[in-house]
């Protein structure tokens, strides 16, 4: 059989065991022209990611690649927009289902694992195709503190201090490796305000990018009391939300007169 004859099927591995259509979710998740990045700090979980509007006429505020699944866990996914949103219910509806069980909210690792099992079927069963995108979800754990996970569609999880996903994630990851030194011999500190100055300047580096407000999104969940609620009061602790566009700025501003 030729390789066109291993790839129309997604329980058939070819002689070198590889699954075709798995991989070609792989290079969905880098064909949508977008890159996320998330970091973790001591008591704050950023994700960044980059807001492309296709065509004039469309209203940029519907455009979006972060969402929010409970309130204190926010996710960004790259790739196909449209498996995004479904996997964004589907990842809601099992959050919703253990906090109606169980009578608390999920915590990260346990979302993470229970999505990265469900794309796991995915890649098992005829008459379903594995998703093409990369989810990372951030959230507070009580014992742990902030938490990233990445999950692929292959059904593969795990835990991160600082990932990226999407078309320039090899350039993004060396990048943050190379930073993450600074950071273990304590010269950059990952407090709320390094955290986020650290995925912006990531973002811009590996982009080669001087970004406008309108152009990112960022999305947060910080345990600090410098984080503000909505309407520019003091919200809740750890819970998630996304940043509004003047704010965005004020960030870009700082980590311009940083440079």
């Amino acid at each position: 059989m030729s390789r066109s004859s291993y790839d129309r099927y997604l329980t058939v591995f070819s002689p070198e065991g590889r699954l075709y259509q798995v991989e070609y979710a792989f290079k969905a998740i880098s064909g949508a022209g977008i890159t996320a990045v998330a970091i973790r700090g001591k008591d704050t979980a950023v994700v960044i990611a980059q807001r492309k509007v296709p065509d004039k006429l469309l209203d940029p505020e519907t455009i979006t690649h972060i969402f929010q699944i409970t309130p204190t866990i926010g996710c960004v996914v790259t790739g196909r927009i449209a498996d995004a949103r479904a996997q964004v219910q589907r990842t809601r509806s099992e959050a919703a289902q253990f906090r109606y069980k169980f009578g608390y909210e999920i915590t990260p690792d346990a979302l993470a694992k229970r999505m990265a099992n469900i794309n796991q079927v995915y890649t098992q069963r005829a008459g379903m195709r594995p998703l093409g995108i990369g989810m990372i979800l951030i959230g507070p754990d009580d014992e742990r503190g902030p938490q990233v996970f990445m999950i692929d569609p292959a059904g593969f999880f795990v835990g991160y201090k600082a990932v990226a996903s999407g078309q320039k994630q090899t350039e993004a990851t060396n990048y943050l490796e190379k930073k993450w030194k600074s950071v273990e011999n304590g010269s950059v500190s990952l407090d709320r305000a390094g955290v986020i100055e650290l995925a912006i300047e990531c973002l811009s580096t590996v982009c080669a990018t001087d970004f406008k407000a309108g152009e990112i999104e960022i999305g947060i969940t910080s345990t600090s009391p410098e984080e503000p609620g909505e309407g520019g009061q003091k919200g809740g602790l750890g819970r998630f939300r996304t940043m509004g566009e003047a704010e965005r700025d004020e960030w870009l501003v700082r980590v311009g007169e940083k440079d």
